[in-house]
């Protein structure tokens, strides 16, 4: 009798394991994507086993498209967020909208609708801001910069200021293109989400 509600212990311990265990979802481009890199050494599988290391038992699933517009990930959430049903979703999106001169104002509405949407499905959001180089124009630049802060006021939601942070402008890190994050700096990606992302898991 001893031995059997041991082990009906153990099965609800099981359960309550898996039951608090969430899944993490990564909406992003091709930084989050891992262009250019082999992806095991990229900052989401650098997260991986990081929530591994700390006892998480969260799955991540990285719904990053190189070359993705947040019209693009906003087209896409609604199937991501049906299939994987996740307890947090980081936004990672912005910086094509900028490099092809697209309103700021639409990359605002945009990033307002993912984080409604995945808020009315029941998860937390977590927004990675980015930032474009000088040459775009002052004007445009402080309009397009100031779309990450804006939004994540409004909604509410803890916000990266800028996921590049200690990457952007350091060609060490940075591949030939001058625009992706090399293997180098994945870790440094990794440390800049991080005290973000742990309290919301």
């Amino acid at each position: 009798m001893r031995m059997w509600f041991l082990s009906a212990g153990l099965a609800l311990m099981c359960m309550a394991q898996n039951a608090a265990a969430g899944t993490v979802l990564i909406v992003g481009d091709s930084i989050s994507a891992g262009f250019g890199l082999d992806t095991r050494k990229g900052w989401v599988a650098l997260l991986e086993q990081r929530l591994k290391n700390e006892g998480f038992d969260d799955t991540v699933v990285n719904a990053s498209i190189s070359g993705d517009t947040s019209a693009g990930g906003l087209a896409r959430l609604p199937a991501a967020l049906a299939a994987h049903k996740p307890e947090v979703v980081i936004i990672e999106l912005g910086g094509n909208d900028g490099l092809r001169g697209q309103p700021p104002a639409q990359l605002q509405q945009n990033l307002a609708s993912m984080i409604q949407q995945s808020r009315d499905s029941g998860a937390k959001v977590l927004l990675l801001g980015m930032q474009i180089p000088p040459n775009y124009g002052k004007r445009y630049v402080e309009a397009f910069n100031k779309v990450f802060g804006d939004v994540a006021q409004e909604k509410k939601v803890p916000l990266v200021p800028f996921f590049l942070e200690g990457v952007g402008g350091h060609p060490e890190l940075m591949q030939a293109d001058g625009l992706h994050p090399a293997v180098g700096a994945q870790d440094k990606l990794l440390e800049n989400v991080w005290p973000s992302l742990k309290p919301l898991l």
